[in-house]
């Protein structure tokens, strides 16, 4: 059985900073992934075929992160059944609101999950737990982090608290 991948498609490569923490999410897992960088309004055909082929290319998810008018979610939302996951970027216009909002606010009959502005680690974990639903090891792996990032705020409560008593 062929592994599914997620794609990772970006609106513009000024995203990629943001990028890079969902791609280090994939890589924690072991989940394959491909990057594109293909923009909502300068390429819309080019989104259009994208996602329209992405199944068949062996994509099970797709994560779209842009800024400002953030359409780019949407518009690949609009030509595939995939999930499709949105996220939007901080831009320097409106803070990340005007990418939230433009993300978030989809018709009915064209759902994209939406994490947080920058939300890029929330992004790649959407995108495995999405898979681990037919993926055991990915759901077992999962397990395995939240009980990881669970120890590490018992022990920073530790820490805290013996920083402080010895005030």
């Amino acid at each position: 059985m062929k592994a599914i991948k997620v794609a990772v498609v970006m609106g513009s490569d000024s995203d990629f900073p943001v990028i890079a923490k969902c791609l280090g999410i994939l890589k924690e897992f072991n989940v394959e992934y491909e990057v594109f960088v293909i923009s909502a309004h300068r390429t819309p055909k080019r989104a259009a075929q994208f996602a329209l082929n992405a199944e068949e290319e062996g994509f099970g998810v797709i994560i779209a992160a842009a800024g400002k008018a953030a359409h780019l979610a949407g518009v690949i939302a609009s030509y595939t059944i995939l999930p499709v996951i949105g996220l939007p970027i901080r831009s320097s216009t409106l803070d990340g609101l005007d990418s939230l909002l433009s993300t978030v606010q989809m018709p009915k009959g064209v759902p994209v999950a939406t994490v947080a502005v920058d939300g890029a680690e929330n992004a790649g974990l959407l995108a495995v737990e999405m898979l681990a639903i037919s993926d055991r090891s990915l759901k077992t792996a999962l397990f395995e982090y939240r009980n990881k990032i669970s120890k590490e705020v018992e022990e920073k409560d530790r820490k805290i608290k013996d920083e402080a008593n010895n005030l």
